[in-house]
């Protein structure tokens, strides 16, 4: 690897290049470095991407300070697990997708595979999908994390169906947004939790908000639900809230679904009720190599129902270049972001 003096911008096809620039991490909670790495060629299954935006998620920010153990990322590396960009050639056996397809997909960062902070990526075919074509690309790399975490919670593991309550804790968060039009666009009735400041955003979503800081768990789910409570409640916070999720679902055929069930919990509060509950983890299929498909799957049904205007990101109104990617990670880390934080990369 070789220090860049400046930027170099990535060329107008890839076939005539040997080399692309990217943003490295050296070593744990380091910065990134601006380097000049191989071009990647696309393998057997793989087409090779030209980034256009790459999405930064929390995530990102913990394996780079090297709190996220469940999702190592052997240093030095790219970081950047959601991208959106256009392929620019097809590996054998990949007959999907066509060089200049749009495509976005949550395809990296983790595990040994290369990251989207950097203008080409050589990525696996199954996990990608044609990107929406009402979707800007800055949009587009805002969703794949968020939304294949909402679906396999809601649909995979909760089977929502329509005329149901779904309750999501955390409606104004990454995938709790999501979450909320996705169970909306399937039929149910929406309800979540944010604190006072969250409550418009909420409800402009399509959801009744619940000010978790004002009521308690019985409180609202008497108001809302006469005590009965709710089908499906999807924790996307972790921790107590997760606790507070097995106190609020439905006696008898209430199902918990989890985005963040790691710590201990005692499932009393759950038995008592007799509810069920299910974990979700997204990078099982990046980290295993099993299941991949089933992402572009998801991402496929994600851009039917942005297409069809039923779901779209909440994105911070700050924009971010590709030389302004440290920075973009240090709003994530901070928690100050406002919507989805996306770097787009300038090398159209």
């Amino acid at each position: 690897m070789s220090t860049l003096s400046a930027p170099v911008s990535a060329p107008a096809s890839a076939s005539t290049v040997a080399r692309m620039r990217a943003h490295v991490l050296d070593e744990v909670d380091g910065p990134l470095q601006l380097r000049e790495l191989p071009l990647p060629r696309a393998g057997h299954g793989q087409v090779l991407v030209r980034i256009d935006a790459s999405g930064v998620n929390p995530l990102d920010t913990k394996i780079r300070a090297g709190q996220a153990a469940h999702a190592r990322q052997p240093l030095p590396a790219v970081l950047g697990m959601d991208l959106a960009g256009r392929v620019e050639g097809v590996g054998d056996g990949v007959s999907r997708f066509v060089p200049g397809d749009r495509v976005y997909g949550l395809a990296g960062g983790i595990g040994g595979l290369q990251g989207s902070l950097a203008d080409y990526a050589a990525v696996d075919a199954d996990l990608l999908a044609r990107a929406p074509s009402n979707l800007s690309p800055r949009e587009a790399a805002a969703l794949p994390l968020v939304f294949i975490t909402a679906w396999e919670g809601l649909v995979d593991r909760a089977n929502v169906q329509p005329g149901q309550t779904v309750l999501v804790h955390g409606g104004a968060g990454g995938v709790g947004h999501v979450a909320i039009q996705l169970a909306r666009a399937r039929g149910a009735r929406v309800f979540a939790t944010g604190n006072g400041a969250q409550q418009e955003t909420i409800r402009r979503l399509g959801a009744t908000p619940i000010d978790y800081t004002a009521e308690t768990v019985a409180q609202y789910m008497q108001r809302l639900t006469d005590g009965e409570g709710f089908d499906i409640v999807y924790d996307t916070v972790g921790g107590p809230v997760l606790d507070a999720s097995f106190e609020a679902v439905r006696i008898y055929t209430g199902h918990v679904v989890s985005a963040l069930g790691w710590g201990t919990h005692r499932l009393a509060p759950l038995s008592f009720r007799a509810g069920t509950y299910s974990g979700v983890f997204t990078l099982l299929p990046m980290i295993s190599g099993r299941g991949r498909a089933h992402h572009g799957e998801i991402l496929a049904q994600a851009t039917r129902l942005a297409e069809s205007g039923q779901l779209a990101p909440l994105m911070d109104a700050r924009r971010f270049g590709f030389e302004d990617a440290d920075a973009a990670q240090r709003v994530v880390a901070a928690q100050q972001a406002q919507g989805r934080i996306v770097v787009e990369m300038g090398t159209a």
